[in-house]
């Protein structure tokens, strides 16, 4: 076999939990390693507004956030459920509990359940909110434990526990963007998460740090330190536009960013359709507007 020299062992090391253009549309199937949660296959398909095909044997459940589902095969039967579905609440109550914590992330009171009723495989897709890349996490191979932004989670392979993780700094609680409540993954199956824009991932070493925008944070394993760090310089805070904190991920450990967070995509939505647009280019101002159908 050739060797090849330059970027390209960093590329096969990133494509290990990135999937790059080439992947999408292709089968991958999971870690054959011993799981305890349902071990499931996937497609994802699409390169900006993606959605993710998920290959249940029978018997096999995939679990999805309220509203995320598409489509699905005959024989695939669907159910509400209070939390993850991972049986371990005991009683009315502890049901209500584990849904409880789901809200604190701004995620629905309900889950939805898929399960293969029938025989052979059976297909359930899953398509993101917004533009942006599905990114499949396998739990198994991550350490079992994944913490994510509050709205990152799609779908999972049943047992795949969905929790909250809180910030015990007092400041990046208040200024790290996410709040003190973050999502919590765990558990040895496979799960989805999906975020706005180009995501990529990048793997700290010990003592390593990076600086990042605190929006642009899509996940990290639990061995990264998050903490906040005021931006200094009275130039920097009253005219730099980028706000007065940004977040320090500190290695090891990996790291997933966003290119377009869904709070600045939808920020600018709405200053454009807030504010009365300027007739950039055009001699008949809004005129002009009227003839091409955008209005005045």
């Amino acid at each position: 076999m050739k060797t090849v020299a330059g970027p390209l062992p960093f590329i096969i090391c990133l494509s290990r939990f990135i999937p790059t253009k080439h992947n999408f549309g292709q089968k991958f199937k999971t870690n054959m390693q011993t799981r305890t949660n349902h071990e499931i296959d996937y497609h994802i398909y699409g390169e900006e507004m993606q959605y993710v095909e998920v290959e249940l044997d029978p018997q096999e459940t995939a679990i999805a956030e309220a509203g995320a589902f598409m489509m699905m095969d005959e024989a695939v039967q669907m159910e509400t459920i209070f939390g993850d579905g991972r049986g371990q609440e005991k009683g009315f109550f502890g049901k209500l509990m584990s849904a409880g914590k789901r809200v604190l992330t701004g995620e629905s009171l309900f889950m939805t359940a898929f399960t293969n009723a029938g025989q052979g495989k059976k297909r359930v897709s899953f398509a993101s909110p917004y533009p942006g890349k599905i990114i499949p996490l396998d739990l198994l191979e991550l350490g079992g434990k994944m913490i994510c932004q509050k709205d990152a989670f799609l779908c999972a392979a049943k047992g795949v526990a969905v929790g909250i993780e809180f910030q015990r700094k007092l400041g990046t609680g208040l200024f790290g963007g996410e709040g003190f409540i973050m999502q919590k993954l765990e558990g040895d199956g496979m799960a989805f998460v999906h975020a706005g824009g180009h995501v990529f991932g990048r793997d700290l070493q010990p003592g390593e740090v990076l600086k990042i925008d605190t929006g642009c944070i899509v996940a990290f394993t639990p061995s990264v330190d998050y903490d906040i760090q005021f931006v200094g310089g009275i130039k920097n805070t009253l005219f730099g536009g980028e706000g007065l904190f940004f977040a320090t991920l500190r290695g090891p450990g990996r790291v997933w960013i966003q290119t377009l967070p869904v709070s600045r995509l939808a920020s600018r939505i709405l200053a454009y359709g807030t504010y009365k647009r300027k007739d950039e280019g055009s001699l008949l101002g809004g005129l002009g507007n009227l003839l091409d159908g955008d209005g005045v």
